[in-house]
Parts: structure tokens; sequence; C-alpha cells
């Protein structure tokens, strides 16, 4: 099963929440983290990786804490996500390296590929404005799925 990582999922949370208070003051870690009930600590650490991609500015002193570093129009979660985690793999055989012990007889390797790089279109095509809007509807007026979204050629 496909899923992100905890600290890709409060970095998203954070994220979204500093999108919907951008036109506060900056946010603390402490405040973040007490909104959602995620440790504290765990949210200090994600929120500086965000700052290291640039996603982030901190400020610090009494005012201080976190705002976003462009207009959340402008942010994919697939930048919060690769920030946290790294590149994003689905199965070892479509990582740089591209081993594993099957590299010799496998016939799914090129399809995982593709089912990789979809999921990376999608994610980089998720803005953290979207994440804070309603969900998109389709024609007969249900939300949409995210496999719905996804076209695998």
């Amino acid at each position: 099963m496909l899923k992100l990582t905890k600290k890709a999922d409060y970095g998203l949370m954070a994220m979204k929440h500093l999108a919907e208070h951008a036109h506060e003051a900056a946010c603390s870690a402490k405040d973040v983290a007490e909104s959602y009930g995620i440790p504290q600590e765990a949210l200090a650490k994600i929120l500086q990786r965000l700052v290291k991609a640039g996603l982030l500015h901190s400020q610090h002193g009494i005012n201080g804490g976190y705002t976003l570093a462009r207009d959340p129009g402008m942010i994919t979660v697939f930048e919060v996500i690769r920030a946290i985690d790294g590149p994003l793999f689905i199965t070892s055989c479509v990582t740089v390296r591209g081993e594993c012990d099957q590299t010799d007889r496998c016939n799914i390797r090129e399809p995982l590929r593709r089912v990789n790089q979809s999921i990376e279109q999608l994610l980089r095509r998720i803005s953290i404005s979207e994440m804070k809007e309603a969900p998109a509807a389709s024609e007969e007026g249900k939300t949409k799925s995210p496999a719905e979204l996804v076209t695998i050629t």
C-alpha cells in the first residue's frame, strides 16, 4: 500500500495551516503542533527542513514563528513531500540506482516507473492553496477520487 510518511503528513498539515493563517502573524511550531495534536519536537524538525528547502521563512524572537516563503498557490504537495522525505520512489527499481535482486528477471520495472511518474505528476499539480479549498466535483456532482485525477500511459 502506498502511503505518506507521518513526517510528510505533519508537514502538509503545517503548510495548510500556515496557508490558512497567511494573513496573520507568523505561527510558532508550538501553536501548529497544539492545533493538530502533533508532537512539537517532531514538527519543529520538519519545519526546519521546509525552511532549508525554501518553502518557509523562519523568524526568531518574541513574535517569531513560521510563514510561507511563497504564495500557497505556487507551492506544490510534491515540493513539500520531497523536502521532508527526499525523492519519491514507490519501489527500489525506480530509484536513482534502479537495482534490486530481481533486476535481471523483472517484468514490471517499466510499468512501475510509469506509475511512479504519474504519482509525481499528480503531486506536482496540487498546490497548498488547493488543499484548503473544497474538493473538486465530477460531472455527476461527486467528489473526484485521486485515482480519477491520474492517467497512467
